[in-house]
């Protein structure tokens, strides 16, 4: 089973003018990861803006992802569909195209009581052998799981390795490790409030599952390890204050919107999101674009910018 461990980065969906998806541009990106330590990609996640995407756009990535990115870095994809017979077809599919592991939430819109919750989940887990990531996420889906269901799913369908946690409540954290018995490895998203991460990292989860490091993927890798006897904290809150203000920048509105904008004022060409989503403008893609100069991430990451060129010559 793989289990990332460190930075965990949802990235977007790349976009031609045309809405088509520009898998040079993916391709690019999957690659800058790879050679900044990000240690795992979620593909098609929010941030993939995967309801937004047809079901023939979503086969059509998990194929081309998954031969390009063997053996530089483990892909998982959002595979969750709006009901649990369509969610074990795509999650099948993935399988067979050799993907590393898949991410669940559930349906949105539906929000089913929890013994639903938990049957929707072991179904979907047990259609396959892969990695299964559970991700709770509240304020998009309307339903907490408890630490409980998720140790029961694990119980159920030891596949169900990971769980993502996206609550503001790091007992939360605490409680998934303890009722598991450890058996489930916790990340935490760098949102809500930003507040998890410490929490996350000291208790023993295995690191973080957000955004931030799509604009920043090294300097997230370095404090998305879990705390140990090595851990230089004075150094770790150094890091983590630095990069603080991204973090927040990246949470003013819904995922992908401002990673996007990100990306595109670095040079990464991931082109718009799509509608009903709007494109960042005016007075806060100012407030970014100096944000971005203060940290000097286009000097950093100038040389991985400068190979676009390489990859769209793939086609």
């Amino acid at each position: 089973m793989i289990e990332p461990r460190g930075s965990w980065v949802a990235i977007p969906t790349p976009f031609d003018a045309d809405g088509s998806i520009r898998f040079d541009v993916f391709e690019h990106l999957i690659a800058f990861h790879a050679e900044n330590a990000s240690c795992a990609l979620l593909v098609m996640g929010s941030c993939g803006e995967a309801t937004l995407l047809t079901s023939e756009e979503r086969r059509a990535i998990i194929r081309r992802i998954t031969r390009f990115a063997r053996g530089r870095i483990a892909v998982f994809f959002g595979t969750t569909c709006a009901s649990t017979r369509d969610t074990v077809s795509l999650t099948r599919y993935a399988e067979g195209e050799g993907a590393d592991g898949v991410v669940l939430t559930v349906p949105p819109y539906v929000t089913p009581p929890a013994d639903a919750v938990a049957e929707h989940f072991i179904t979907v887990a047990k259609s396959v052998a892969l990695p299964v990531a559970l991700y709770n996420n509240p304020s998009r889906v309307g339903v907490t799981l408890a630490p409980e269901t998720i140790a029961s799913i694990n119980q159920e369908t030891p596949n169900v390795t990971i769980d993502k946690e996206a609550v503001a409540d790091a007992s939360q954290i605490a409680d998934v490790l303890v009722a598991s018995a450890r058996r489930v490895r916790v990340y935490c998203c760098d949102y809500p409030k930003y507040g998890l991460i410490p929490p996350t990292l000291a208790l023993g989860g295995s690191g973080i599952a957000g955004v931030t490091g799509n604009m920043a993927p090294a300097e997230m890798a370095e404090i998305a390890q879990p705390f140990g006897a090595g851990t230089n904290v004075e150094e770790w809150r150094r890091k983590y204050f630095a990069i603080l203000p991204l973090m927040k920048a990246m949470y003013w509105f819904t995922n992908p919107v401002v990673v996007k904008a990100g990306l595109n004022l670095m040079g990464f060409e991931v082109g718009s999101v799509r509608q009903p989503l709007a494109d960042l403008r005016g007075a806060k893609l100012e407030q970014l674009k100096t944000l971005i100069a203060e940290l000097g991430l286009r000097e950093r990451y100038a040389r991985y910018i400068q190979r676009r060129d390489a990859f769209a010559a793939r086609g």
